[in-house]
């Protein structure tokens, strides 16, 4: 991953190991990426406010744990996350902001985490109550 030439970020493809089978695997060193929590409640908000929330995640595999992309399935979502190797142990960080503009009533979004783990997704959620500011 490198545009124009700049090497910085630059991930060794040999730290990709993503087995082929959900279901079995007979590859020892794998990572294994564990989310404190992967559901998030914003509650009650006003229309177009702007909220945040960081999932904490930690690689508790025995390999590199490396995230190729977070996709979000709104574009009221924008996500940050880290674009190096996570090495086995260490914990690192998603962090999500939703935007409420435009939106009223009950909202149930979801982010997916990619990733070099087995399975290769994990969703995210979160969901919000948007009122207007005459109905809150």
């Amino acid at each position: 991953m490198c545009a124009c030439g700049n090497d910085e970020g630059k991930i060794n493809t040999g730290l990709v190991n993503n087995p082929a089978s959900a279901t079995e695997s007979n590859n020892t060193k794998e990572p294994k990426i564990e989310f404190k929590v992967t559901e998030h409640d914003f509650g009650k908000m006003i229309q177009g406010e702007q909220v945040s929330f960081t999932y904490k995640f930690k690689n508790t595999g025995n390999a590199p744990l490396i995230i190729s992309a977070v996709e979000k399935t709104c574009g009221c979502t924008d996500t940050k996350f880290p674009r190096t190797p996570i090495k086995p142990g260490d914990e690192g960080a998603i962090s999500i902001t939703y935007d409420s503009k435009g939106h009223k009533g009950f909202q149930n979004k979801r982010v997916i985490v990619k990733a070099n783990t087995n399975p290769s997704e994990t969703i995210l959620k979160f969901k919000a109550q948007v009122q207007t500011v005459d109905n809150f």
